[in-house]
């Protein structure tokens, strides 16, 4: 039987839910000729590697796949992944992520029915562990990857586009565009330069390439409160704004002075935000929605981080 979807998990030290995402998989209602799942090991130093071993010793009929990916950085091990898989679909799912039931059969019946589908990208809702920060707000819970674009499928427009934890693509559109760029490799070691599932996008939509967006495809998405510091939100803001200057400063100058300029209007649009939440009474989501902004623009202000990139 052909394999009719390939998803990647890309993951690093995530001992402690890999084999949950990897569960949810399993358990999908499709037979399991028809999908493969490879595990992108991007040097963790945990036990991931065992533990994810240990579960495709036990579960001889799933075709789940283990690789090691040295050369850090999302974008090279989701390259990897592509590259080893045989899917006529290629789904990139989060290594603490949890396929909901119909996931699988949902996605593929989307393309079975909308052949002009290049990429489709689906729900996704964080799982506050223990319960969501009284300081959390639709403008910033974006950063821990809450994704909920449309109540019906539709294409996306105005530039939007899905996030790579709960993105599909066709396989010969993947490889049409070169996969990932690694000079946007998403987590580099304390270093994030995002922006990466953002050009990919861009490059299948200047192709002509059509992206929906399907409610029905959905994962949930493990986010541990205790990690949401000031630092955790600063690196994955900033990780925005460099992503963003990589990908301005290979348009031009002008492209770079644009951006500069949106950022300082979208800074000052979460000044009066900010402020709304001050008049209802919610003064603990005011400063994060302006912190947010900030953090973007220290991002988009640092030299480009070409040597980090690719060392």
């Amino acid at each position: 039987m052909q394999i009719a979807i390939s998803i990647v998990i890309c993951s690093y030290n995530r001992e402690a839910y890999i084999i949950e995402a990897i569960d949810s998989l399993y358990k999908q209602d499709i037979d399991k000729q028809r999908y493969e799942v490879i595990v992108v090991d991007n040097n963790s130093k945990d036990n991931t590697a065992a533990k994810v071993k240990a579960y495709i010793a036990e579960h001889p009929d799933m075709q789940l796949y283990y690789y090691l990916e040295t050369r850090q950085g999302a974008s090279y091990a989701r390259n990897t992944g592509a590259e080893r898989s045989s899917g006529a679909l290629i789904c990139c799912m989060d290594d603490d992520a949890v396929a909901m039931p119909g996931y699988l059969q949902n996605i593929i019946t989307f393309f079975e029915q909308h052949p002009d589908a290049t990429g489709l990208g689906g729900r996704i809702i964080p799982r506050y562990i223990p319960s969501e920060p009284k300081w959390m707000s639709h403008y910033v819970s974006s950063l821990v990857g809450n994704f909920d674009y449309s109540p019906v499928a539709k294409p996306f427009d105005n530039g939007r586009y899905p996030l790579e934890s709960n993105m599909i693509v066709r396989r010969d559109d993947f490889f049409a565009v070169g996969g990932f760029n690694t000079s946007l490799p998403g987590v580099k070691g304390t270093l994030r330069v995002g922006g990466e599932g953002k050009e990919f996008f861009y490059k299948l939509i200047e192709r002509g390439g059509i992206i929906y967006y399907d409610p029905s495809v959905v994962v949930h998405h493990v986010v541990e409160v205790k990690k949401l510091t000031s630092e955790y939100m600063y690196r994955v803001a900033s990780g925005i704004g460099r992503g963003e200057k990589v990908r301005m400063v290979a348009k031009g100058g002008m492209a770079v002075h644009k951006k500069s300029l949106e950022y300082l209007f979208k800074l000052g649009a979460s000044v009066v935000i900010g402020g709304y939440y001050l008049l209802q009474g919610k003064p603990a989501k005011s400063w994060p929605v302006i912190q947010f902004r900030i953090d973007v623009l220290k991002g988009y202000w640092e030299p480009v981080h070409k040597q980090e990139v690719h060392s």
